[in-house]
């Protein structure tokens, strides 16, 4: 797994390419990146999946600003980021929830 910031001079945001490799995936038909910048919408902002198994997710948001988020995985469980910025105790789920500051 993987994110890149790309910060962009034109604008007050960072390009954001979230990677996760097919190890990681393993077997996933489908994953969404969930989070406060998409009012934890588990429909908007679906990976998409590459020939080599590998998934990839790209977003522009808001520089200045922290966020959390997870992915979820076929719509079933969830998992985190391990290269996240930092994590944050989910007080509904008692599992964390990734960081990402920008």
């Amino acid at each position: 797994m993987s994110i890149k910031k790309q910060f962009l001079k034109s604008k007050e945001a960072c390009k954001v390419t979230w990677i996760i490799d097919k190890n990681t995936a393993g077997a996933a038909k489908k994953i969404t990146l969930v989070g406060d910048f998409n009012g934890w919408n588990e429909h908007k902002a679906a990976f998409s999946a590459l020939k080599n198994g590998t998934f990839k997710y790209v977003t522009e948001l808001p520089k200045n600003n922290s966020y959390q988020f997870r992915y979820l995985v076929d719509n079933q469980h969830w998992m985190n980021e391990a290269e996240a910025d930092g994590f944050v105790d989910n007080l509904v789920s008692g599992e964390q929830n990734c960081i990402i500051s920008l």
